[in-house]
């Protein structure tokens, strides 16, 4: 599985903590945010990459994960591109759900909120809950890629 990762701000520093337990994990790992702390920034920039990035990957197994202070802006940033199906992450049962029935290709995350060792276990579940694949739930994802 490849996963490209970006943060604002104000995720920066749980962005540089999941990246290291996801590469110590052996998941291949592209940062597609700042190298160092701008607090200047912007988080429709990075969903925008994150988003862009999955959407012209090649890989067959390709996901995303956005960080910044509530979770909320980067989530409603990366669903704005088709294909996309972020959902927010708060805790696992709500991520295991997005993943089961809805097929989530981002997870976002709220920096404010999480400690990184919490953030470790929503991530976890995220990736390694599969997509049910019933019929029900590819029709309302095809209903989606058609808004």
């Amino acid at each position: 599985m490849k996963i490209f990762i970006g943060a604002d701000h104000q995720g920066f520093r749980l962005k540089n903590k999941l990246i290291e337990y996801l590469k110590k994990a052996g998941y291949s790992v592209k940062d597609s945010s700042n190298q160092r702390l701008n607090p200047e920034d912007d988080f429709p920039v990075f969903a925008a990459k994150v988003t862009n990035s999955i959407l012209t990957s090649n890989d067959s197994d390709v996901r995303g994960i956005l960080i910044c202070g509530s979770g909320q802006g980067m989530n409603m940033a990366a669903n704005r591109f088709r294909g996309i199906r972020a959902c927010l992450g708060y805790d696992r049962d709500s991520v295991r759900l997005a993943r089961n029935d809805d097929d989530s290709n981002v997870l976002c995350l709220p920096a404010h909120i999480l400690d990184s060792d919490e953030a470790k276990i929503i991530v976890e579940t995220w990736i390694n809950t599969p997509f049910a694949g019933a019929s029900r739930y590819i029709r309302r994802i095809n209903e989606l890629d058609k808004l």
